[in-house]
């Protein structure tokens, strides 16, 4: 196998456009935990091809992550990939397993990427439990970084202005906010969050900005989508559970899946 995690992209992603069947595609998604369902209401599935099938890929290792990639057609005739299931960075594979699937969409020809991911929510006094957010922003706190070297890359706006506008076009109550991501695996205690509230977090997750990162060095136009799924560790006197995560997002789908059907049509 290449060492090189740029040509390894390119050989995954020519290993997909034979497997799919097709030579280009419009935009990627990266469906996080409890989003997978949604993904059905977002075109007609082409071909679905298993991670495992696909140089430098790996079958996900968390509970709700489906494992494949889905070529579908929309209704308004744009070609889409869909990423069921991501590698996350407490998975101990490395900063280039974590953004290999982005890098290989990239290589695919996807100049659009939205990324979707299960957060906890900062703000429960303005961000329910089932609400999606926009992503406006990040802060990167799992002490990685998908490049090295001397490539630096501008992050004044890593999730697109333009693309959070359409999406307020389909849904104008969309809020939007700041997403945090720590390395995981554990959730964070309620004096980390307290911190987080402080600096200007809305949002906190295990996933998303080193993939953002990656999307933009590729010049990749990124939409970022978190599904708020539990309070934040100590603003709800409630321990937090994985499965609780997984069945706000069964819960919430069908919402979840219909929103993304019409924003990548216009994406």
């Amino acid at each position: 196998m290449n060492n090189d995690p740029y040509t390894l992209a390119g050989e995954a992603a020519a290993a997909l456009r034979g497997a799919a069947g097709l030579d280009s595609f419009d935009v990627a998604l990266v469906m996080g935990s409890g989003w997978v369902p949604a993904a059905d209401a977002i075109g007609e599935t082409v071909s679905e091809i298993p991670f495992a099938d696909l140089p430098g890929f790996r079958a996900p290792a968390v509970a709700g992550h489906g494992g494949k990639i889905r070529a579908v057609r929309t209704a308004g005739g744009r070609t889409a990939l869909i990423f069921l299931g991501r590698t996350h960075l407490y998975e101990g594979l490395g900063v280039d397993a974590v953004v290999h699937g982005v890098r290989t969409a990239a290589a695919a020809g996807v100049r659009t990427l939205v990324l979707t991911n299960a957060a906890g929510g900062l703000r429960p006094e303005t961000q329910g439990v089932g609400d999606p957010v926009l992503i406006s922003d990040h802060i990167n706190l799992t002490g990685a970084n998908p490049i090295t070297g001397t490539t630096f890359i501008d992050l004044t706006e890593v999730y697109s202005r333009r693309l959070r506008d359409l999406v307020r076009e389909i849904d104008p109550s969309i809020a939007e906010g700041v997403y945090v991501a720590f390395r995981g695996p554990t959730y964070e205690t309620p004096a980390e969050i307290r911190m987080l509230r402080t600096l200007g977090g809305d949002l906190v997750g295990m996933s998303t900005v080193l993939e953002a990162i990656a999307a933009r060095e590729a010049g990749v136009e990124v939409l970022g989508v978190s599904l708020v799924t539990n309070p934040g560790a100590g603003l709800s006197g409630e321990p937090l559970d994985h499965e609780e995560v997984l069945e706000v997002g069964r819960a919430t789908a069908a919402r979840m899946g219909v929103l993304l059907a019409k924003a990548v049509d216009r994406l």
